[in-house]
């Protein structure tokens, strides 16, 4: 008669071996894919949660430079609490209104800008017949049309879905700010809750955990940064070439950083047709389309790797696939936080234990 277990214990004793030499990464996986379903299944329920974070983290900079200097967390998170909200209400004051009144006058005036266009496409065949092609003039105007009522419609549904859900965005206005309190002045309290929930055994999820929060802290206030200077110095730059709408396109100019690559892509059709309907072939329509291009390539080669030094170690390649992959799954929210997600999969590919560290691993 056979001394060996019945295959039911086998199997259950070898799952069980497997668990005492991977419980960490296990534990880890088995975080990841919390995190992930709850992100798909609540994340547009949580998005006031998700930017009253992404604001607790850029104000954590600065109560944390304040606490150096031998103040109180209670004072330095006042103190900056107050500044954040100053800032908050002047901005909403003074540059919204601003905002909206020219983005109504730039969608009124669409038209006439695209008619012009279309105008000026539809003699390139004649003046040019052996280099420009009639079939590809129609293309180009379909596609163009296409675009202008694609934009119209995001507009208006943009502003129809803020009129309908009205009252939900007064809440928001006035809860976020609050949560953003709550967030900053409780940090220590709200991580000490929260890793409540999980097993004591996660010495590989703290580690990977330890680099994502660094990353991503960085992260965060190395894009507002980014934002600010170039949404400023595209501003001044605009007003000082006369160009209609500089503050609008100052403003698009500077967030179309949140966006790596493809948001620097699309802010510059509007501005292009603005200048061409404004200034018309001349030197001025090449001075602000030059301006513009200098501007992006000063981000791109200068202040990007000057701000994110320490924070993207990442390919270009690695952070395009990010952007599709995430930006499919959660749209803006994929799109703004690609890289600290790629990140994520990065420390985790670099603390996974490799064979040679298993092999080293005294027995238990």
């Amino acid at each position: 008669m056979s001394d060996s277990p019945p295959p039911t214990i086998a199997l259950f004793e070898y799952y069980k071996d497997f668990y005492r030499r991977h419980r960490q990464e296990i534990i880890l996986v088995g975080i990841l894919l919390a995190l992930f379903l709850g992100i798909v299944l609540m994340g547009r329920l949580m998005a006031g949660v998700i930017v009253a974070i992404i604001l607790a983290y850029l104000l954590e900079g600065p109560v944390s430079y304040i606490e150096k200097r031998r103040v109180s967390r209670w004072l330095a998170v006042l103190a900056v609490y107050f500044v954040f909200v100053i800032s908050l209400l002047a901005t909403f004051f003074a540059l919204v209104p601003v905002l909206i009144a020219q983005t109504g006058t730039l969608l009124s005036d669409l038209p006439d800008y695209v008619r012009s266009a279309e105008e000026f496409l539809e003699k390139l065949p004649e003046e040019y017949p052996d280099y420009v092609d009639e079939a590809t003039v129609a293309q180009l105007l379909q596609n163009i049309r296409s675009y202008q009522n694609e934009l119209t419609n995001r507009f208006f549904g943009i502003m129809l879905s803020i009129l309908r859900h009205g009252f939900t965005f007064i809440v928001y206005l006035v809860l976020v700010p609050l949560m953003v309190f709550f967030f900053i002045k409780d940090k220590d309290k709200i991580l000490a809750w929260m890793s409540g929930f999980l097993p004591q055994e996660r010495t590989l999820a703290q580690k990977v955990w330890g680099d994502t929060n660094r990353q991503i802290a960085n992260f965060i206030r190395g894009k507002f940064w980014e934002v600010l200077i170039v949404g400023t110095v595209a501003t001044i730059a605009f007003l000082l070439l006369g160009l209609d709408f500089a503050i609008l396109f100052g403003v698009l100019t500077g967030l179309s950083v949140l966006i790596p690559y493809i948001g620097a892509t699309v802010v510059t059709f509007p501005i292009a047709l603005v200048a061409w309907f404004q200034f018309g072939m001349g030197p001025d329509f090449i001075y602000v389309l030059s301006a513009y291009l200098i501007i992006q390539m000063l981000d791109g080669n200068v202040l990007f790797p000057l701000l994110f030094s320490k924070v993207v170690h990442l390919h270009p390649l690695a952070i395009l696939v990010a952007l599709i992959f995430f930006g499919g799954i959660w749209g803006f929210w994929g799109l703004f936080f690609a890289i600290p997600l790629a990140t994520l999969i990065n420390a985790v590919i670099s603390s996974w234990p490799r064979k040679n560290d298993l092999a080293t691993e005294p027995a238990k």
